[in-house]
């Protein structure tokens, strides 16, 4: 049996996740990282020693606000919602993304032929 393949997220794009997770709706750390594998069918994993760090770095960015409250299951935890700021960084970023894959795309076109 072949292994699964992982997927490595590159440098940047795990911040572009978390934005665009939490565009939908608030949610907290455990749940970001549930939403993410579910969009992406599995194929995307994020560990909590990268998701914390990086909840962390955007909310003291402004991207991000929090508020403690009680999960689904009765216990505290830290939910997560995008400020206006964040809002306008998640444009910036998805801009960024396509003209990255786009440039990608060419290249490997180009490789093919």
């Amino acid at each position: 049996m072949a292994p699964t393949p992982k997927s490595d997220l590159l440098q940047g794009t795990l911040d572009l996740l978390i934005l665009k997770t939490l565009s939908l709706d608030a949610l907290h750390g455990y749940a970001i990282a549930q939403r993410i594998a579910a969009s992406s069918r599995a194929l995307l994993q994020v560990p909590q020693g990268s998701l914390y760090p990086a909840l962390h770095r955007l909310e003291n960015k402004g991207w991000l606000a929090a508020e403690w409250d009680q999960t689904e299951t009765g216990r505290e935890a830290k939910f997560y919602t995008l400020t206006r700021k964040g809002r306008l960084q998640l444009e910036l970023e998805v801009a960024d993304w396509k003209r990255l894959s786009e440039g990608i795309g060419l290249i490997l076109a180009g490789a093919e032929e």
